[in-house]
């Protein structure tokens, strides 16, 4: 067959839209063409799935293909679709068997070696597959924070050939069956013990009756005097995360610059930005919208330590997200929707 249907997901702030990736092999002049509103880390897929293809010893056609990403007016960002691009091509070529493609969705950056490396967005996108009834094969490395998405058909792979001999039926992949309730609490790193700070009785009582009731604090006091101590050892003393909160700040955490740590599973999370960092450090943006700190915060504590230091316009943004616990990331041609429920912590230096 000269065509391929493969399905794979983007990332849509905090959603995970459907990608259906159609390789067409044409007769013509050897080309490799990606449409559909790709970016450059996409349209740079095309020389890693080349090199991935030869050296996993399959055949490349010397012939035009066509790569389309749709919907088309869905941009489409990162190397995740490397691995449908890889497979689309294998099975319209016909060196592995297309009857199985439309059971799975699909994402994994490959290396020039074949093998598959790490995403972001995993716990967003298996959450997509799991509503559409598909199975999510994508990189071993993912797999630990893709199950936390319970009911999830998960089959993570190490290499493209992994995969291909899976589709084969030489070698079929295994079920991820991992849960993540069996990593011990005590095998997890918590966060500073409360029981190490001494004296300090006004301040830790503050922070216990802010702790109660969410709210945010201010500290004021000269250096040295254990403001940033407080701050940190604050997380320790909050109440346990429910699932569902647990699995927000895991897709949250997931959307930034690296995968989600499984070690951090149901651990409020402590965000300290320093007090250079820009509006769009702090609240999220970008052409493709990221969240911010203040969202990678969310169900935990944003500490913004000397707080006059910080740039006015920057401390305003933060009034929205205070009261409504979410930002709106609006572009020319999207707009993002992220949640920023977090309890704030601020410390300054007194006055002269």
């Amino acid at each position: 067959m000269s065509l391929a249907v493969l399905y794979s997901r983007s990332l849509s702030g905090m959603e995970a839209p459907l990608v259906t990736v159609e390789v067409h092999i044409a007769n013509g002049l050897p080309s490799f063409t990606i449409v559909g509103l790709p970016d450059t880390e996409v349209k740079e897929s095309k020389d890693r799935v080349r090199a991935a293809l030869q050296n996993a010893k399959f055949k490349i056609p010397a012939q035009r293909i066509t790569i389309n990403l749709a919907p088309a007016d869905l941009p489409k960002e990162s190397g995740r679709f490397d691995l449908p691009i890889a497979l689309g091509i294998l099975a319209a070529t016909g060196q592995i068997p297309a009857d199985k493609l439309d059971q799975y969705e699909w994402a994994g950056e490959l290396a020039l070696t074949g093998e598959l490396r790490p995403i972001c967005g995993a716990l967003a996108m298996t959450y997509g597959a799991s509503r559409s009834g598909r199975a999510f094969i994508l990189p071993q490395q993912n797999a630990a924070e893709a199950a936390l998405v319970k009911e999830a058909a998960i089959y993570p792979a190490q290499s493209l050939l992994q995969i291909c001999a899976h589709l084969t039926g030489r070698e079929p992949l295994r079920r991820y069956l991992e849960a993540p309730d069996s990593h011990t609490e005590t095998a997890l790193p918590s966060h500073p013990d409360w029981r190490e700070v001494k004296g300090q009785a006004h301040a830790k009582r503050a922070l216990e009756i802010a702790a109660a009731g969410s709210h945010s604090i201010l500290l004021v006091g000269p250096p040295g005097t254990g403001k940033s101590m407080l701050a940190a050892r604050f997380p320790g003393i909050l109440p346990a995360m429910t699932e569902k909160e647990a699995l927000e700040s895991a897709a949250i955490q997931s959307l930034g610059s690296g995968s989600f740590n499984i070690a951090n599973w149901k651990r409020r999370p402590y965000r300290s930005p320093h007090h250079s960092a820009s509006g769009v450090a702090l609240v999220g943006g970008g052409s493709n919208p990221r969240p911010g700190e203040i969202s990678l915060a969310m169900h935990g504590v944003l500490f913004l330590d000397e707080l006059p230091e910080f740039d006015r316009k920057v401390l305003e943004m933060l009034r929205e997200p205070l009261e409504s616990g979410y930002i709106t990331i609006s572009r020319a041609a999207r707009q993002a929707e992220f949640p920023a429920k977090f309890q704030l912590i601020a410390a300054m230096n007194p006055c002269n």
